[in-house]
């Protein structure tokens, strides 16, 4: 999965939108109602790294691969960097995705939680991933 690809599928998940923030953070971060569960660093050095919110055991699982590390200012809160999507499993990738993404709707108030999953028509994966 490459950089391009993998914007595609933050924004296609259920009321995600994305923003872009400019000098001094120079940040693509993609939120779902405000809660932010995705982001990308579009200035060098190290353009394009990807950033998700993972669970604490999944944190030093991956904090230990090559081309993945704590993500500055964020890693106390089990955020990960990766520095290039290439480099890791297609499908590895989409399911970190998918559990950052679900991390933040959990935080929403129960009716806003309920209307996303109505409007999913991926509720099947908002019950593998909870």
């Amino acid at each position: 999965m490459n950089t391009e690809q993998l914007k595609e599928l933050c924004l296609s998940l259920p009321d995600a939108v994305s923003t872009e923030l400019g000098a001094p953070g120079n940040l693509l971060s993609y939120a779902v109602q405000g809660k932010k569960f995705a982001y990308f660093k579009t200035s060098e050095p190290q353009q394009w790294r990807f950033s998700i919110r993972v669970s604490a055991e999944r944190f030093l699982e991956l904090t230990d691969q090559p081309g993945i590390k704590p993500a500055r200012y964020m890693h106390r809160f089990h955020w990960v960097s990766i520095v290039s999507v290439s480099h890791v499993d297609e499908q590895y990738l989409t399911e970190l995705l998918y559990w950052s993404y679900h991390r933040a709707v959990q935080s929403l108030s129960k009716r806003a939680q309920r209307l996303i999953v109505e409007k999913s028509s991926a509720s099947v994966l908002w019950q593998q991933y909870r």
